[in-house]
C-alpha cells in the first residue's frame, strides 16, 4: 500500500470514527430513553437501566456502521475535492479505479466489524438481555405476593393470599382470571408454591378447586381451554366437574384438583426466555439447526437458515455504501459550487439500495426458500459502483470541442 493509499485510508477511518460516534450516540440515547421510562416505572434501579442500555449497544452499532461508512467516504471525498488534493492525484495519473482501492479496503474493514457484531456480539447480548428480562419478570411477580390484601397484577386479574410461610409457601390462595368475559375462572387452593422455570414463573396450586362461569353454553371446559394452565402439568381432579342442566343462561363448572399449575408469565408479561428467539443463536447453529433449537424457537429449518443468511448478507452492504459515497462524487467536472449535486445522487443511490434490501427481506420473510434475495441488494449496489467508476474513468472532452464536433 502506497503513501497515497495510506493517506486516503487514514482520512476515511478518522471521519468514520467521528460519524460512527455521533450516530451511535443519537440512536443509543433514543433507545435508552424508552428503556429508562419503562424500567424506572417498574421500580428498577439506575444500574439495571444502564445494564439494559449497554446490552442494546451492539445492535445499535451494527445498524449504524454502514451509514457511518457512507458519510465518511462522502464527506472525505468532498474535502479532498475542495482542497484540490483529488485533482492533484488525478493529474498525477491516478485513475478512479486506482483511487478506489483504499476506499474498498476501508469498506471491507467496516464489513468485518459488522460481521463480528451481527454474528457474535449481537446474539450474545440478546441472550443475556432475555435472561435479565426473565429475572426481572420473576422479581415483579414476587412483588405481588403480599399476604392479607387483594392484588391486581394485570387487568382482569385478582389475587389474594391469606398467609406467607417462612419457607415461601402460599396459604389460602385465591386467583380470579376475568380477562375473557366469556369464561371467568376462579382458583382457590389450600397451598401454593411459586416455581421458576425456563419459560417464566409458574404457580403450583395444591388441594383446591376451580370454578368457571360461562355465559355461552357451548363454551369449552376450563381445564381444556385456559391458556394459563401448563399442559406439562395438568390438573389432577379429585371429583368430576358438575354437569349443568341443559338450557339457556350462564353455567358454572366446578372442578376439584389435587395439584394444578398456572402460568403467571401469561398474565404478567415476562421477557422472552433465553433460546426462545432465533436471534439468540449463533450463525453456525442456524445454518445447521438441530432438533433442540427448533423445539425451543418453534421455527422450521428454512426459517432458521433465513436468519443466518440475513446475518451473512448484512456486512456486504458496508463496502457498497462506502464505494457509493466515493464513486458518485468522481462524476462530473469541476464546479466552484462544489460536489453537492453528486452527494445528492449518492444519497439517492444509497436509499434505493436500502429500499431494495427491505423488499428482499420482506419477500424472503414470507417465503424462506427465497433467501438468495437477501444478497441481491449488495450485488446491485456493487454493479452500480462499477458502472459509476467506469463512467468516471472515461476520458472527457472539453465542451468547446464537443460543440465544434456537433456543428461539423
Amino acid at each position: 500500500m502506497t503513501s497515497i493509499d495510506r493517506y486516503i485510508l487514514k482520512t476515511m477511518l478518522i471521519l468514520f470514527g467521528f460519524f460512527a460516534l455521533i450516530l451511535v450516540a443519537v440512536y443509543w440515547v433514543n433507545r435508552a430513553v424508552s428503556l429508562f421510562e419503562r424500567l424506572i416505572a417498574d421500580g428498577q434501579t439506575a444500574l439495571v437501566v444502564l445494564e439494559f442500555t449497554l446490552l442494546t449497544l451492539p445492535l445499535v452499532i451494527s445498524v449504524v456502521l454502514p451509514v457511518a461508512a457512507f458519510a465518511a467516504t462522502a464527506y472525505g471525498t468532498n474535502r479532498l475535492a475542495n482542497e484540490s488534493e483529488l485533482v492533484a492525484m488525478q493529474a498525477a495519473g491516478l485513475s478512479p479505479w486506482r483511487l478506489a482501492r483504499p476506499v474498498l479496503v476501508f469498506g471491507l474493514l467496516v464489513a468485518v466489524m459488522v460481521a463480528v457484531l451481527v454474528n457474535a456480539l449481537v446474539p450474545m447480548a440478546r441472550a443475556r438481555l432475555a435472561d435479565r428480562q426473565a429475572e426481572l419478570a420473576e422479581n415483579v411477580t414476587a412483588q405481588f405476593l403480599i399476604a392479607g390484601s387483594f392484588q391486581f397484577p394485570a387487568p382482569g386479574i385478582t389475587l389474594f393470599i391469606r398467609n406467607l410461610t417462612p419457607l415461601g409457601e402460599l396459604e389460602g390462595l385465591f386467583l380470579e382470571d376475568a380477562r375473557n368475559p366469556a369464561s371467568i375462572s376462579s382458583y382457590s387452593a389450600e397451598r401454593a408454591l411459586l416455581v421458576r422455570t425456563e419459560t417464566g414463573p409458574k404457580l403450583v396450586m395444591i388441594d383446591g378447586v376451580v370454578q368457571t362461569l360461562r355465559p355461552d353454553p357451548a363454551a369449552a371446559r376450563p381445564a381444556e381451554t385456559d391458556p394459563a394452565l401448563d399442559p406439562a402439568a395438568p390438573a389432577s381432579p379429585q371429583a368430576p366437574a358438575a354437569t349443568p342442566p341443559q338450557g339457556s343462561g350462564p353455567r358454572l363448572s366446578v372442578t376439584r384438583f389435587a395439584d394444578m399449575t398456572y402460568d403467571l408469565g401469561s398474565i404478567l408479561g415476562p421477557g422472552a426466555a433465553r433460546g426462545g428467539d432465533l436471534r439468540d443463536y449463533t450463525t453456525g447453529r442456524l445454518l445447521q439447526p438441530d432438533a433442540a433449537l427448533l423445539d425451543a424457537t418453534g421455527a422450521n429449518p428454512a426459517r432458521a437458515r433465513l436468519e443466518a443468511h440475513s446475518r451473512l448478507a448484512q456486512p456486504l452492504l458496508s463496502p457498497v455504501a462506502a464505494m457509493l459515497g466515493f464513486a458518485t462524487l468522481l462524476i462530473g467536472g469541476f464546479s466552484r459550487f462544489g460536489v453537492w449535486r453528486q452527494i445528492g445522487w449518492a444519497v439517492v443511490a444509497l436509499i434505493l439500495v436500502q429500499l431494495l434490501g427491505n423488499w428482499a427481506a420482506n419477500r424472503a420473510g414470507d417465503q424462506p426458500a427465497l433467501w438468495p434475495l437477501l444478497y441481491l441488494p449488495a450485488l446491485v449496489g456493487l454493479m452500480a459502483c462499477l458502472l459509476i467508476l467506469w463512467l468516471a474513468a472515461r476520458p472527457r472532452r472539453p465542451r468547446a470541442a464537443k460543440a465544434h464536433a456537433v456543428a461539423a
